[in-house]
Protein backbone atom coordinates (compact mmCIF):
# COMPACT_ATOMS: atom_id res chain seq x y z
CA UNK A 1 0.00 0.00 0.00
CA UNK A 2 1.42 3.32 -0.88
CA UNK A 3 0.92 6.34 1.13
CA UNK A 4 0.18 9.76 -0.34
CA UNK A 5 2.03 12.68 1.99
CA UNK A 6 -0.70 14.74 3.27
CA UNK A 7 0.47 18.63 2.22
CA UNK A 8 0.55 19.79 6.17
CA UNK A 9 -0.07 18.54 9.65
CA UNK A 10 -1.15 20.04 12.94
CA UNK A 11 1.39 20.58 15.35
CA UNK A 12 1.32 22.54 19.08
CA UNK A 13 3.06 25.95 19.33
CA UNK A 14 4.00 27.18 22.24
CA UNK A 15 2.71 31.05 22.14
CA UNK A 16 3.73 32.71 25.21
CA UNK A 17 5.56 31.75 28.44
CA UNK A 18 2.79 30.72 31.15
CA UNK A 19 3.20 32.60 34.57
CA UNK A 20 1.47 30.37 37.32
CA UNK A 21 -0.93 27.48 35.63
CA UNK A 22 -0.48 27.56 31.97
CA UNK A 23 -3.38 28.97 30.05
CA UNK A 24 -4.70 27.88 27.01
CA UNK A 25 -3.83 30.94 24.90
CA UNK A 26 -0.25 30.28 25.81
CA UNK A 27 -0.63 27.77 23.04
CA UNK A 28 -1.72 27.32 19.67
CA UNK A 29 -2.46 24.44 17.49
CA UNK A 30 -0.96 25.35 13.80
CA UNK A 31 -0.67 23.67 10.56
CA UNK A 32 2.93 22.65 9.61
CA UNK A 33 4.42 21.67 6.06
CA UNK A 34 4.93 17.53 5.33
CA UNK A 35 7.77 17.04 3.31
CA UNK A 36 9.99 13.59 2.05
CA UNK A 37 12.11 12.90 4.74
CA UNK A 38 16.02 13.83 4.00
CA UNK A 39 18.32 11.33 3.88
CA UNK A 40 18.84 9.50 7.40
CA UNK A 41 15.56 10.69 8.21
CA UNK A 42 12.39 8.76 8.91
CA UNK A 43 9.04 10.20 8.53
CA UNK A 44 6.42 9.25 10.94
CA UNK A 45 2.61 9.64 11.59
CA UNK A 46 2.52 10.01 15.20
CA UNK A 47 -0.11 7.43 17.15
CA UNK A 48 0.34 8.65 20.41
CA UNK A 49 2.09 11.09 22.39
CA UNK A 50 3.00 11.80 25.70
CA UNK A 51 2.35 14.73 28.00
CA UNK A 52 4.67 15.02 31.35
CA UNK A 53 5.04 17.04 34.27
CA UNK A 54 8.64 17.80 33.41
CA UNK A 55 6.92 20.24 30.31
CA UNK A 56 5.67 22.14 32.70
CA UNK A 57 9.57 23.42 33.49
CA UNK A 58 10.59 23.41 30.01
CA UNK A 59 7.60 26.23 29.33
CA UNK A 60 9.88 28.69 31.36
CA UNK A 61 12.53 30.77 29.87
CA UNK A 62 15.47 29.07 32.06
CA UNK A 63 18.56 27.57 32.55
CA UNK A 64 17.89 23.80 33.05
CA UNK A 65 18.95 20.00 32.31
CA UNK A 66 16.71 20.33 28.97
CA UNK A 67 16.48 23.09 27.01
CA UNK A 68 13.11 25.01 27.15
CA UNK A 69 10.98 25.14 24.24
CA UNK A 70 11.02 28.27 22.03
CA UNK A 71 8.51 30.35 21.08
CA UNK A 72 6.57 29.48 18.06
CA UNK A 73 8.24 26.52 17.46
CA UNK A 74 6.55 22.59 17.65
CA UNK A 75 6.75 21.40 21.23
CA UNK A 76 8.79 17.82 21.71
CA UNK A 77 7.95 14.77 23.78
CA UNK A 78 7.85 11.35 23.92
CA UNK A 79 6.19 9.85 20.72
CA UNK A 80 5.38 6.60 19.40
CA UNK A 81 4.02 6.00 15.65
CA UNK A 82 4.44 4.42 12.27
CA UNK A 83 7.14 5.08 9.52
CA UNK A 84 5.10 6.12 6.22
CA UNK A 85 8.42 7.32 4.73
CA UNK A 86 11.78 6.31 4.96
CA UNK A 87 14.76 7.65 3.35
CA UNK A 88 16.97 5.86 6.27
CA UNK A 89 19.07 2.45 6.20
CA UNK A 90 17.66 -0.10 8.78
CA UNK A 91 14.17 1.57 8.63
CA UNK A 92 11.03 0.58 6.59
CA UNK A 93 7.37 2.15 5.61
CA UNK A 94 5.31 0.37 8.63
CA UNK A 95 7.77 -0.04 11.03
CA UNK A 96 6.69 0.95 14.24
CA UNK A 97 8.82 3.89 15.95
CA UNK A 98 9.75 5.61 19.88
CA UNK A 99 11.08 9.01 19.16
CA UNK A 100 11.15 12.43 21.20
CA UNK A 101 8.95 14.35 18.70
CA UNK A 102 5.53 14.83 19.83
CA UNK A 103 2.79 17.04 20.23
CA UNK A 104 2.36 16.87 16.36
CA UNK A 105 0.91 14.59 14.18
CA UNK A 106 4.19 14.28 11.61
CA UNK A 107 7.18 14.06 12.67
CA UNK A 108 10.81 13.91 10.30
CA UNK A 109 13.01 11.94 12.81
CA UNK A 110 16.84 11.25 12.60
CA UNK A 111 17.14 7.43 12.10
CA UNK A 112 19.65 7.99 15.53
CA UNK A 113 17.12 9.32 17.45
CA UNK A 114 14.07 6.19 16.47
CA UNK A 115 13.53 3.21 18.27
CA UNK A 116 12.20 0.25 17.04
CA UNK A 117 9.18 -1.31 19.29
CA UNK A 118 7.41 -4.15 18.61
CA UNK A 119 3.78 -4.09 19.06
CA UNK A 120 2.97 -7.84 19.45
CA UNK A 121 5.11 -7.48 22.92
CA UNK A 122 3.24 -4.46 24.09
CA UNK A 123 0.30 -1.87 23.28
CA UNK A 124 2.47 0.58 21.46
CA UNK A 125 1.08 3.54 24.07
CA UNK A 126 3.10 1.25 26.55
CA UNK A 127 6.30 2.45 25.31
CA UNK A 128 5.65 5.42 26.43
CA UNK A 129 4.63 4.45 29.76
CA UNK A 130 5.30 1.56 31.27
CA UNK A 131 8.04 0.09 29.06
CA UNK A 132 9.21 3.33 28.10
CA UNK A 133 10.84 6.76 29.98
CA UNK A 134 8.17 6.39 32.68
CA UNK A 135 8.87 2.82 33.53
CA UNK A 136 12.17 3.29 33.79
CA UNK A 137 12.17 6.01 35.75
CA UNK A 138 10.52 4.65 38.38
CA UNK A 139 12.86 0.98 38.28
CA UNK A 140 16.17 3.32 38.33
CA UNK A 141 14.99 5.26 40.90
CA UNK A 142 13.50 2.51 43.30
CA UNK A 143 16.67 0.18 42.97
CA UNK A 144 19.86 2.58 41.96
CA UNK A 145 19.24 5.71 43.40
CA UNK A 146 17.51 5.03 46.94
CA UNK A 147 19.42 1.62 46.64
CA UNK A 148 16.21 -0.43 47.59
CA UNK A 149 16.96 -3.83 49.48
CA UNK A 150 14.20 -6.25 50.60
CA UNK A 151 12.88 -5.29 53.84
CA UNK A 152 12.42 -1.79 53.29
CA UNK A 153 9.22 0.23 54.07
CA UNK A 154 8.58 2.69 51.15
CA UNK A 155 6.40 5.88 51.19
CA UNK A 156 5.33 7.10 47.72
CA UNK A 157 3.74 10.18 46.74
CA UNK A 158 1.59 10.87 43.52
CA UNK A 159 1.42 7.15 44.01
CA UNK A 160 -1.36 7.11 41.40
CA UNK A 161 0.43 8.48 39.02
CA UNK A 162 2.49 7.03 36.36
CA UNK A 163 6.24 6.66 38.06
CA UNK A 164 4.44 6.39 41.75
CA UNK A 165 2.01 3.68 41.02
CA UNK A 166 4.86 1.56 39.65
CA UNK A 167 7.61 2.36 42.36
CA UNK A 168 5.01 0.59 44.66
CA UNK A 169 4.60 -2.19 42.73
CA UNK A 170 7.93 -2.90 41.86
CA UNK A 171 8.61 -2.40 45.72
CA UNK A 172 5.72 -5.08 46.56
CA UNK A 173 7.14 -7.30 43.69
CA UNK A 174 10.92 -6.96 45.26
CA UNK A 175 9.98 -7.72 48.71
CA UNK A 176 9.08 -4.30 50.73
CA UNK A 177 8.51 -4.61 54.52
CA UNK A 178 5.57 -2.07 53.50
CA UNK A 179 4.18 -0.01 50.71
CA UNK A 180 2.90 3.15 51.48
CA UNK A 181 0.80 5.87 48.74
CA UNK A 182 -0.22 9.18 48.88
CA UNK A 183 -2.94 9.99 46.19
CA UNK A 184 -5.36 13.29 45.70
CA UNK A 185 -8.48 11.44 45.54
CA UNK A 186 -10.37 8.64 47.66
CA UNK A 187 -10.90 6.71 44.18
CA UNK A 188 -7.31 6.58 43.75
CA UNK A 189 -6.33 5.41 46.82
CA UNK A 190 -8.78 2.48 46.59
CA UNK A 191 -6.74 2.04 43.57
CA UNK A 192 -3.42 1.98 44.92
CA UNK A 193 -4.59 -0.34 47.53
CA UNK A 194 -7.15 -2.88 45.67
CA UNK A 195 -5.30 -3.06 42.41
CA UNK A 196 -1.58 -2.52 43.04
CA UNK A 197 -1.34 -4.21 46.38
CA UNK A 198 0.02 -1.09 48.52
CA UNK A 199 -0.49 -2.05 51.93
CA UNK A 200 -1.76 1.46 52.97
CA UNK A 201 -2.33 4.62 51.26
CA UNK A 202 -3.97 7.97 52.04
CA UNK A 203 -5.49 10.84 50.32
CA UNK A 204 -3.57 13.91 51.25
CA UNK A 205 -6.44 16.76 50.60
CA UNK A 206 -7.60 14.69 53.91
CA UNK A 207 -5.81 15.93 56.58
CA UNK A 208 -2.04 17.01 57.26
CA UNK A 209 0.35 15.15 55.37
CA UNK A 210 2.92 14.40 58.37
CA UNK A 211 0.12 12.82 60.54
CA UNK A 212 -1.13 10.89 57.92
CA UNK A 213 2.02 9.47 57.20
CA UNK A 214 2.96 8.52 60.68
CA UNK A 215 -0.71 6.51 60.93
CA UNK A 216 0.48 4.56 57.83
CA UNK A 217 3.66 3.59 58.34
CA UNK A 218 3.68 3.48 62.17
CA UNK A 219 7.32 2.04 62.49
CA UNK A 220 9.03 4.59 60.15
CA UNK A 221 10.23 4.77 56.23
CA UNK A 222 13.25 3.92 54.67
CA UNK A 223 12.92 4.76 51.25
CA UNK A 224 11.02 7.91 50.10
CA UNK A 225 9.99 8.29 45.83
CA UNK A 226 9.09 12.04 45.88
CA UNK A 227 7.13 13.28 42.84
CA UNK A 228 5.36 16.23 44.80
CA UNK A 229 8.01 17.81 47.09
CA UNK A 230 6.83 20.37 49.59
CA UNK A 231 4.88 19.33 52.92
CA UNK A 232 5.12 15.73 51.30
CA UNK A 233 9.09 15.59 51.50
CA UNK A 234 9.11 17.40 55.06
CA UNK A 235 6.63 14.36 56.19
CA UNK A 236 8.91 12.12 54.93
CA UNK A 237 11.73 13.98 56.66
CA UNK A 238 10.23 13.40 59.62
CA UNK A 239 8.93 9.99 59.54
CA UNK A 240 12.30 8.64 57.54
CA UNK A 241 14.48 5.67 59.96
CA UNK A 242 18.05 6.21 60.30
CA UNK A 243 19.59 5.99 57.11
CA UNK A 244 16.88 6.45 54.74
CA UNK A 245 17.19 6.87 51.51
CA UNK A 246 15.01 9.56 49.31
CA UNK A 247 15.23 9.50 45.49
CA UNK A 248 13.90 13.37 44.50
CA UNK A 249 12.19 12.87 40.72
CA UNK A 250 9.91 15.30 40.83
CA UNK A 251 8.14 18.49 43.02
CA UNK A 252 4.84 19.14 41.17
CA UNK A 253 3.38 20.69 44.23
CA UNK A 254 5.56 23.38 43.01
CA UNK A 255 5.77 23.76 39.57
CA UNK A 256 2.72 26.34 39.19
CA UNK A 257 3.82 28.43 42.27
CA UNK A 258 5.18 31.84 41.63
CA UNK A 259 6.38 32.48 45.43
CA UNK A 260 8.60 30.05 46.90
CA UNK A 261 7.35 27.56 49.45
CA UNK A 262 8.23 26.88 52.90
CA UNK A 263 8.26 23.12 52.95
CA UNK A 264 10.42 21.32 54.40
CA UNK A 265 11.45 23.48 57.27
CA UNK A 266 12.92 20.28 59.34
CA UNK A 267 16.22 19.66 56.87
CA UNK A 268 18.06 19.59 59.96
CA UNK A 269 16.90 15.85 60.49
CA UNK A 270 18.76 15.05 57.73
CA UNK A 271 21.90 14.72 60.12
CA UNK A 272 21.01 13.51 63.02
CA UNK A 273 19.45 10.58 61.11
CA UNK A 274 21.63 10.36 58.67
CA UNK A 275 19.61 10.51 55.60
CA UNK A 276 20.26 10.99 51.88
CA UNK A 277 18.19 13.34 49.84
CA UNK A 278 19.02 12.45 45.87
CA UNK A 279 18.18 14.03 42.57
CA UNK A 280 17.71 12.10 39.57
CA UNK A 281 16.70 12.51 36.00
CA UNK A 282 16.25 9.23 33.79
CA UNK A 283 18.65 10.08 31.49
CA UNK A 284 21.45 8.93 33.34
CA UNK A 285 20.67 5.36 33.79
CA UNK A 286 19.55 4.39 30.39
CA UNK A 287 22.75 2.07 30.95
CA UNK A 288 19.42 -0.06 33.07
CA UNK A 289 16.98 -0.07 29.74
CA UNK A 290 18.29 -3.50 28.69
CA UNK A 291 17.78 -5.12 32.54
CA UNK A 292 14.90 -2.62 32.78
CA UNK A 293 12.87 -3.84 29.52
CA UNK A 294 13.59 -7.60 30.75
CA UNK A 295 12.50 -7.59 34.15
CA UNK A 296 9.49 -5.47 33.78
CA UNK A 297 8.29 -7.30 30.71
CA UNK A 298 7.86 -10.67 32.46
CA UNK A 299 6.38 -8.76 35.41
CA UNK A 300 3.55 -7.72 32.92
CA UNK A 301 3.69 -11.02 31.83
CA UNK A 302 3.20 -12.70 34.66
CA UNK A 303 0.47 -10.10 35.98
CA UNK A 304 2.33 -9.19 38.77
CA UNK A 305 2.73 -5.87 37.00
CA UNK A 306 -0.33 -3.74 36.24
CA UNK A 307 -0.58 -0.67 34.95
CA UNK A 308 -3.21 2.59 34.08
CA UNK A 309 -3.48 4.97 31.32
CA UNK A 310 -5.88 7.70 30.91
CA UNK A 311 -6.15 8.47 27.38
CA UNK A 312 -7.60 11.80 25.53
CA UNK A 313 -8.51 11.21 21.89
CA UNK A 314 -7.40 13.65 18.92
CA UNK A 315 -4.58 16.35 18.85
CA UNK A 316 -6.79 19.21 18.92
CA UNK A 317 -7.45 18.26 22.83
CA UNK A 318 -3.39 17.80 23.69
CA UNK A 319 -3.54 21.43 25.61
CA UNK A 320 -6.48 20.13 28.20
CA UNK A 321 -4.70 16.83 28.09
CA UNK A 322 -1.46 18.31 29.72
CA UNK A 323 -3.55 20.80 31.67
CA UNK A 324 -5.73 18.10 33.18
CA UNK A 325 -2.63 15.99 34.25
CA UNK A 326 -1.11 19.35 35.94
CA UNK A 327 -4.24 19.28 38.01
CA UNK A 328 -4.27 14.88 38.71
CA UNK A 329 -7.38 14.48 36.30
CA UNK A 330 -4.51 11.20 35.20
CA UNK A 331 -4.71 7.76 36.57
CA UNK A 332 -1.55 6.39 35.55
CA UNK A 333 0.23 7.41 32.01
CA UNK A 334 -1.67 10.41 30.69
CA UNK A 335 -1.42 9.43 26.78
CA UNK A 336 -2.78 11.89 23.95
CA UNK A 337 -3.94 9.47 20.98
CA UNK A 338 -4.62 10.45 17.19
CA UNK A 339 -6.78 7.80 15.92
Amino acid sequence: MTFTLPASGRAWHLVARPHGWPKAEDFALREEPVTAPAEGRVLVRNLHFSVDPYMRGRMNDVKSYVPPFKLDHPMDGGAVGEVVASNAEGFQVGDHVLHGLGWREYASVPAEHAVKVDASLAPLSAYLGVLGMTGLTAYAGLFDVASFKEGDAVFVSGAAGAVGSQVGQMARIKGASRVIGSAGSDEKVKLLTEEYGFDAAFNYKNGPVAEQLRQAAPDGIDVYFDNVGGEHLEAAISSFNVHGRATICGMIAQYNATEPTPAPRNLALVIGKRLRLQGMLVGDHYGLQDQFVREVAGWLSSGELKYRETVVEGIENGFEAFDGLLRGENTGKMIVTLG
